[in-house]
């Protein structure tokens, strides 16, 4: 049942991650349309920028479930690297609770958002004037997926024990890339003694 959800969960941030590559597309695609238009043609850009704004939005809130299970977020791990394995794991343990936790405001705070804007037809300020619930949308689903992936890391952690695929790996005294790729980037495994 668990490894279930934890499989089903990360689909499903998979599938938002294939969304937002999309939106990222689009919006480099229309900045090339908006600066033909703009300086080729000479004619007015209305939607574009709006347009570009609110989807590089939209692709870092609906990608953030993705980068949470790659292990990809910017983070500190001077104080981690100085644990052994037990305090390691709750120290982890801990920094996915709080992390859920922060989430889960959020998610209720850009879920107030949304459904301010939805009820209040919220128009943006622009020409284009477009309802703002369709950008805000993508606020409360990223935060809500967030909020699984992170409850799928913290039930990773308690049964299996194991850092969930992509954190970071403990470094050695000679740290060697190994060559096997795990999904984006190195393993790290420590250097053999060298024949005597």
């Amino acid at each position: 049942m668990v490894k279930a959800y934890i499989r089903a969960v990360g689909g499903l941030s998979r599938a938002l991650a294939v969304l937002a590559t999309l939106l990222i597309v689009a919006a480099m695609l229309v900045v090339c349309q908006m600066i033909l238009m703009r300086y080729v043609f000479r004619f007015p850009t209305i939607w574009q920028t709006d347009f570009v704004v609110f989807a590089a939005t939209a692709a870092m809130f609906l990608g953030a479930p993705y980068v949470l299970l790659k292990g990809g977020h910017v983070g500190v791990d001077v104080v981690e690297m100085l644990l052994a394995g037990r305090a390691r794991r709750h120290l982890k343990l801990v920094g996915s609770v709080l992390g859920l936790v922060f989430c889960v405001i959020m998610l209720i705070a850009t879920w107030v958002q949304f459904h301010d804007a939805w009820a209040g037809n919220w128009r943006h300020s622009s020409v284009w004037a477009p309802p703002l619930w369709v950008p805000l949308l993508a606020l409360p689903v990223g935060f809500a997926v967030l909020c699984l992936q992170y409850v799928a890391q913290i039930l990773t952690l308690i049964t299996t024990g194991d850092v969930p695929e992509g954190h970071h790996a403990p470094l050695a005294e000679n740290p060697v890339a190994d060559g096997r790729d795990s999904g984006s980037s190195l393993s790290i495994r420590p250097a053999k003694e060298p024949a005597r």
